[in-house]
């Protein structure tokens, strides 16, 4: 008999992880419970999320993750796509437009074998899993393989998103026999029904027992290649052989007693944000509390300069990535700076996953798509991406890339150090909206002092050119002075994917206590081990 007033004892927390998906989530759970640690869970749960949320995640494309063991200072894995080594002609290649519809917006991509760029999410996978994971890799896909062979039922979400981008799921015979449904095989999957990829199962477990080689190298690779040259795409047996994961220095931006660590260049997003950052700084720190006129017109003026330094600095240096040390140099910051202090002016598919564990390791990895070019690469039910078909990631107009150099991304997966102890692995999905959603949420927790959820789901804002998109969730008020700050301003109803997705996860270094925030635009969840 437990003695009156005695607590029971609770449970050691293993860690925590926040995903897209309650199965993604699930995996990293598992993981944990088995005795993995926090970047075992993230790979697990990246596995997992290929097949349950497979517009966002697949082994077709890449990503990167950013890795804090503990005690160390952390580290950036690129295993992000990289243009060929050679272009061919356009009229050569399999390359053609589809409109993604998000209700209140519209996006143009462009899909078919020509838009696939180098793949390297497999490479990504196994150098992280060589250098920083503890269990082996047959654990860490056996969640995905059971999940792929037993199937799953497509949730709300997952199914909103196979609307938004149907057209390319069933663009080719191999997407359709994948995701079509069994009812009636013309169309997709849809909500609530059931989702098989024994394909992709197998798969899985030959990349286990065979390693990286069976895609870059292998079976797998010969397949793609042969049906890139005679299908209109780009990539070569060269693309594929050497293709390398690059270990990256963390970009390190202090602000108001905060550290962020984030991806760096060539990506463009991470600094971007830490652009953004240290032009607030520029505001007293007690007028950003969220929702106030301060924070909203200093928030929107931001936005808009530093759309307006990206622009400038790719015309400066049309062939080249946006650099650090040129975007942060004193003199440039001190330019923006004078302007967010006067007058305001009038004027993808991606997950993300956070894990940390009870040993105070980090990551953050975001992983990417885009949205799939069509092709399934037979027999492995993985679709490869459409990077080249991305209008974001070819700023300079398509089939303008320079061959064999690594693309940029908006992908900034980042670990934030708080003055007050809690540390925080975050990062979000969301094509162009991912550094305008990573920002808000740096903002609401650093100096709205929200907690983690609020600061998740707090509505947001994104400015695009002229465009001012205002997430539903803001008062009337509100959204009347907003209308004020923008050439145009378009009011959404409700919350929405198009906003991103930033799944979080928190450790307070004080207590110990872990705790997690999935973001519901994107179906969000977080568990805790």
């Amino acid at each position: 008999m437990r003695r009156a007033g005695r607590r029971p004892l609770r449970a050691p927390q293993r860690g925590v992880v926040a995903a897209g998906h309650p199965r993604t989530a699930a995996a990293a759970v598992e993981v944990l419970e088995a005795g993995g640690n926090a970047f075992d869970a993230c790979l697990a749960a990246f596995l997992a999320a290929c097949v349950a949320e497979p517009v966002l995640a697949s082994l077709g494309g890449g990503g990167f993750l950013m890795a804090r063991p503990q005690g160390k200072t952390p580290l950036l894995y690129d295993f992000f796509t990289q243009t060929p080594a050679h272009r061919r002609q356009p009229r050569e290649l399999d390359f053609h437009p589809i409109v993604a519809d998000f209700g209140t917006a519209q996006q143009e991509f462009h899909i078919g074998m020509g838009s696939m760029a180098v793949p390297g999410a497999v490479k990504g996978l196994f150098r992280v899993h060589r250098e920083l994971g503890r269990l082996p890799m047959t654990d860490l896909v056996a969640p995905a393989v059971a999940l792929a062979r037993e199937g799953l039922r497509l949730n709300a979400f997952q199914s909103y998103i196979f609307d938004i981008v149907g057209i390319i799921f069933r663009s080719t015979p191999g997407a359709l026999a994948v995701y079509g449904s069994r009812r009636d095989p013309a169309r997709l999957v849809g909500h609530r029904e059931l989702l098989r990829q024994p394909e992709l199962a197998d798969a899985l477990e030959a990349l286990a027992r065979e390693g990286e080689r069976l895609f870059y190298r292998g079976e797998m690779g010969r397949r793609l290649i042969r049906d890139s040259t005679e299908g209109g795409g780009h990539l070569v047996d060269a693309d594929l052989r050497d293709y390398r994961v690059i270990k990256r220095r963390a970009l390190r931006v202090d602000y108001r007693g905060s550290r962020l660590y984030t991806n760096p260049p060539p990506s463009s997003g991470g600094l971007l944000v830490a652009f953004a950052l240290k032009l607030l700084e520029a505001l007293p720190r007690g007028t950003l509390d969220f929702g106030t006129d301060a924070h909203l017109e200093g928030l929107v003026r931001v936005m808009a300069l530093t759309n307006e330094a990206r622009v400038r600095h790719h015309a400066d240096r049309p062939t080249a990535h946006l650099d650090a040390a040129s975007l942060l140099d004193p003199g440039c910051l001190r330019h923006y700076r004078e302007r967010v202090l006067g007058h305001p002016a009038a004027r993808r598919g991606t997950t993300h996953i956070s894990v940390i564990d009870a040993g105070d390791n980090m990551a953050a990895m975001t992983v990417s798509n885009g949205e799939g070019c069509g092709y399934v690469l037979p027999g492995t039910g993985i679709m490869l991406n459409n990077m080249l078909g991305e209008e974001d990631l070819n700023p300079h107009g398509f089939h303008c890339w320079q061959p064999g150099t690594r693309m940029s991304s908006m992908m900034a997966p980042s670990l934030l150090l708080l003055p007050d102890g809690r540390h925080v692995a975050l990062g979000s999905g969301g094509s162009n909206r991912i550094r305008s959603a990573l920002l808000q949420v740096v903002m609401n927790l650093a100096d709205s002092g929200m907690d983690l959820r609020g600061a998740v789901h707090a509505p947001r804002l994104h400015l695009e050119g002229e465009r001012l998109s205002v997430e539903g969730g803001f008062a009337p008020d509100q959204v009347e002075l907003l209308r004020g700050l923008a050439g145009q301003c378009e009011v959404w109803q409700g919350r929405n994917l198009f906003f991103g997705g930033a799944h979080s996860v928190l450790r307070d270094t004080g207590s110990g206590r872990l705790s997690g925030a999935g973001d519901p635009r994107r179906g969000g969840v977080a568990r805790v081990a």
